[in-house]
């Protein structure tokens, strides 16, 4: 195959789907994995797509590879209103599970001042800084290889810490979500530890804002019948959750 015909393909894939994996570009194109390389390091040259660890996503899907810190500025309006939806399904004595995002410190920073007696379960020092000194809040930190840009642990040492423990609620913000390819992320040692959250809470709530509804990021965490439902915010399309909640996905922005 052509590298034109080759470049146009990847294009073809990511504007499908958003993201693409090296290894699928060896498995679809029958190159190599040095070759699927050099096409996306030219691709990416020319400014058609950015790669990621793993692969490449669009453009466009730039601003979910950010860092903790400059996504703190995106979107905040949307991840304030998402928080005090999720207020609404924490009930007092419970446990629950935060991942570690800009989502989740939102939660945090709205319970500590609500709630007299809960057990957060976490792997990110941002929300555990919040709630350190809260009076009836039992902080549980899963520990593990520390990522700077995350201000969080993340990997397989913080995945087999969280499997020592059984919560009351899951909340679990993510890069994507499409009806396609189910709840999608983009770092392979969060998607661990966000695999692993969903895999210990007896309800698994998603966490997203409404730019990511029917978007892919580059890898899957879980199908959408692994979830309970989604809280996101008010300015998500009435078309888009129509037709999630006709194949049965629950959406929560009201």
């Amino acid at each position: 195959m052509l590298a034109n015909d080759r470049y146009n393909k990847i294009l073809e894939v990511l504007e499908a789907e958003g993201s693409i994996k090296t290894s699928r570009i060896v498995t679809l194109l029958g190159v190599s994995l040095e070759t699927a390389r050099r096409d996306l390091d030219f691709l990416e040259k020319q400014g058609s797509l950015q790669k990621v660890h793993g692969g490449a996503i669009l453009k466009n899907k730039e601003e979910n590879t950010l860092t903790y810190s400059l996504r703190e500025t995106k979107h905040k309006e949307e991840k304030k209103e998402i928080a005090e939806l999720a207020l609404n399904y924490i009930n007092e004595g419970e446990t629950i599970a935060l991942n570690s995002s800009t989502t989740s410190i939102e939660i945090a920073r709205l319970i500590k001042n609500r709630y007299t007696s809960l057990t957060v379960v976490t792997n990110s020092l941002r929300i555990a800084d919040e709630l350190a000194d809260v009076k009836g809040i039992n902080l549980i930190l899963a520990g593990g290889i520390y990522n700077k840009n995350e201000y969080a642990f993340l990997g397989e040492i913080t995945e087999k810490f969280l499997g020592n423990f059984l919560v009351d609620k899951s909340f679990v913000s993510v890069g994507g979500i499409s009806l396609k390819r189910g709840i999608t992320d983009f770092l392979m040692d969060e998607i661990l530890v966000e695999r692993k959250m969903i895999e210990i809470g007896e309800e698994v709530i998603i966490l997203a804002d409404s730019s990511k509804i029917d978007t892919n990021s580059l890898i899957k965490i879980c199908d959408t019948k692994d979830i309970d439902f989604i809280i996101t915010d008010s300015k998500l399309d009435e078309k888009i959750k129509e037709k999630y909640i006709e194949e049965g996905i629950k959406i929560v922005n009201s």
